[in-house]
């Protein structure tokens, strides 16, 4: 019996794959016809195809279907296959795949799986048998397209339009820079219509299948190289040009035949800094954004997280160093030997061979100059508000640019905003275990991509779907594993409390377990204390990731860590009921050093009964630039001063039995590089030891200040 598999992204079917027996074949939309193909061999050239859709290798769940089905049969809690795949059951009704980054989701009944469901950033792939789509989330795009295709018959909300070939244009800047702009339009649409934008320093030729679904939906698709990127001409600065450039590329827009004046923007990470750069210039023609995990300005995110140098962000720095990218360059077999390299300008020359110009321009703009200011987007913000919608995740490493954009948006009138913010890193809604930690059955969405569709269809196409009537924001809980809603951020319902740092047990001889048994309390104390560490440059503390992955928030057990003696630690009694903390933490540390600068990198973790120790949040600031990132004003040997540091957000439930702890170091390889602890900073070549001493207690109120549900 030959069985239909109908495979769709973002509600659009792209592909049918028959099943007979040992034999499958294939046919597959033509998107610059929108006729379907010969069917022919499900060859791995076909499987490529769906894995630039979808990211996953639809090949291998045939193959491994019928052990899956033979586990599913036996009705167990979880399963892990002969090649090592693990799946846990949920409510009856699925399998979800663990510990895989695009995991893929089996949706079963008595006969067997009829549907796989694949979440990404925001895009979600439904691989489904023919007849059985309206068991899915497909069921929903029909309220967003209640039509069905005429030129289609299978299951398929519409209308779906062919896309055009593209054209390539050059976008002349103000400056007289020529921007190499492609454009893909909708064939067969008579009347004007809106664009949406995506300016990428990756290559404009390279992933354009996942913005098909805008084409094909409508919209012409407007895919351009940023500025010194590919086919663009000028000098590649990152972030430098692009409100400008950003501005001169939507009036071009806008000016073109076939544009009705509107324009909406998408992309993450770089290509959601863009969106914010774009609006920034305060241009009419931008109506709406699809911002994801977007990228924030130099001292608050990247390159110069609280006025540190981000070392984690090299990978990504190497990848770039060329006018095209190469991912490759980002795997380093010895990233711990190129990361003690000083001057910091020479670590390129050693690990690639050459100089990067851009980045011996950010050393050399050292504090916040016009330099730096001119990439703010956020500061340099003018006009109205930008209709955005916004995702990202509490362990997304550029989540101190969303951190900036909902501070801006906040004051926006209701309707023009929205976020979505998840248990996601930065690679977004793709994992239910982050480093293996647990973020619950319930952690990624499928409807991500319905969001975005219903924004543009609202606010380009006047839709009334009622999409600006929904929460202004969609957040998760970690502890409890539910999403929750709420119309601000942090949310209406938290109030604001602290927990102050006082002094605990004094530990026995070698016993590092509390890391000096500090405490945390909601009494603050009138007796005053202190906690003293010495942090050596040549032996930092480490910030557990992976280099190569590019991920530097990710969620990791530091209890080991945690045991260095350069790491206090503060931590409150067990929790004799749960404590939902929700929004950025900030924390105040009142300190002490017998030199002229050093670092604080603060923690923010969830102990469990055993003694687990799992960072949820955290923070680092340039003592330095305590008062402000323009001028360093240097410590003095015993002066105290307060060092306020603002935490990445986060939403958790701490757990009866568990423990809230605070974390206090001067150091995170991996993450930023070293201060020297002289006037120098990260980039010197002579280093001394620090004593540090963090004060509590009396006039030192040293504490953590958050919001709690």
């Amino acid at each position: 019996m030959k069985t239909q598999w109908n495979f769709y992204l973002s509600g659009i079917l792209y592909g049918k794959i028959y099943e007979e027996q040992e034999t499958k074949t294939v046919s597959l939309l033509d998107v610059y016809t929108g006729k379907w193909g010969q069917e022919k061999p499900f060859t791995q050239e076909e499987s490529l195809f769906f894995q630039k859709l979808c990211s996953r290798d639809l090949r291998e769940f045939f193959e491994e279907k019928s052990e899956y089905e033979e586990n599913i049969r036996k009705a167990p809690a979880g399963f892990v296959t002969g090649k090592g795949e693990a799946f846990t059951f949920r409510r009856g009704e699925s399998y979800f795949q663990r510990h895989r980054k695009f995991p893929k989701d089996l949706f079963f009944d008595r006969e067997g799986i009829y549907a796989v469901l694949m979440s990404a950033r925001d895009t979600v792939g439904v691989l489904v048998k023919k007849g059985w789509e309206e068991k899915t989330v497909l069921r929903e795009w029909k309220k967003v397209y209640p039509r069905q295709n005429p030129e289609c018959d299978e299951f398929q909300p519409g209308p779906v339009w062919p896309v055009s070939q593209p054209k390539t244009f050059y976008v002349t800047t103000r400056d007289g820079e020529r921007l190499a702009t492609d454009v893909y339009l909708p064939l067969g649409i008579q009347e004007k219509c809106p664009a949406v934008l995506v300016r990428t320093p990756y290559g404009k030729s390279k992933g354009t299948e996942v913005y098909w679904r805008f084409v094909q939906r409508g919209y012409a698709l407007v895919i351009q190289d940023t500025r010194g990127r590919e086919d663009s001409t000028g000098e590649w600065l990152p972030q430098h040009f692009e409100v400008e450039d950003g501005d001169d590329t939507l009036n071009w827009i806008a000016a073109q035949l076939w544009s009705d004046g509107q324009v909406s923007m998408t992309g993450g990470s770089y290509l959601g800094y863009v969106q914010w750069a774009a609006a920034a210039s305060g241009n009419p023609h931008l109506k709406a954004m699809l911002s994801s995990v977007c990228a924030g300005s130099a001292f608050v995110d990247i390159p110069r997280r609280g006025g540190c140098f981000n070392s984690g962000m090299l990978a990504w720095g190497f990848a770039m160093s060329e006018r095209q990218m190469r991912p490759e360059l980002m795997a380093q077999e010895n990233w711990d030997e190129i990361l003690k390299t000083r001057p910091l300008k020479d670590i390129p020359k050693i690990a690639l061979g050459h100089e990067v110009d851009f980045l011996t321009k950010w050393l050399e703009h050292r504090d916040m100059d016009q330099f730096w200011k001119k990439n703010n987007w956020k500061a340099r913000y003018q006009g109205n508000p930008v209709p955005a919608l916004i995702l990202s995740g509490w362990f997304d490493d550029n989540g101190m640019g969303t951190t900036e954009a909902l501070e801006l948006v906040k004051t926006w009138p209701k309707g023009t905003w929205k976020a979505v913010l998840g248990p996601w890193k930065h690679s977004g809604n793709a994992d239910y275990d982050i480093h293996n930690i647990y973020m619950g059955e319930d952690a990624l969405r499928y409807d991500v991509d319905m969001l975005c569709m219903m924004w543009l269809e609202h606010f380009l196409k006047g839709a009334e779907n009622g999409i600006e009537k929904t929460p202004a924001v969609e957040y998760y809980t970690l502890g409890e594993d539910c999403w929750k809603s709420a119309e601000n951020w942090p949310p209406e319902n938290t109030v604001s409390e602290k927990l102050y740092l006082a002094g605990g047990q004094a530990p026995a001889k070698g016993d590092r377990e509390s890391c000096g048994k500090g405490r945390l309390t909601a009494a603050f104390g009138e007796k005053k204390g202190a906690e003293e560490y010495t942090y050596d440059p040549e032996n930092p503390a480490v910030h557990l990731v992976d280099m190569s992955e590019n991920e530097l928030e990710v969620p990791e057990d530091y209890t080991k860590e945690e045991k260095r003696e350069d790491i206090l630690s503060f931590t409150t009694e067990k929790l004799s009921s749960p404590v939902t903390i929700t929004g950025e933490l900030s924390v105040l540390l009142y300190a002490s050093c017998d030199c002229p600068d050093t670092d604080f990198f603060v923690r923010i973790t969830d102990v469990d009964e055993q003694g687990k120790s799992v960072k949820l949040a955290d923070g680092v600031l340039g003592a330095k630039y305590r008062n402000g990132f323009e001028h360093p004003q240097y410590m003095e040997e015993g002066k105290v001063y307060p060092i306020r540091i603002r935490t990445t957000k986060i939403s958790n439930t701490f757990q009866e039995g568990h423990r809230i702890r605070l974390t206090i170091t001067s150091s995170g390889e991996n993450f930023i590089f070293p201060n020297s602890n002289t006037e120098e900073g990260f980039d010197s070549d002579k280093v001394q030891k620090a004593k540090i001493k963090i004060h509590w207690g009396g006039d030192t109120l040293s504490r953590i200040e958050f919001f709690r549900e």
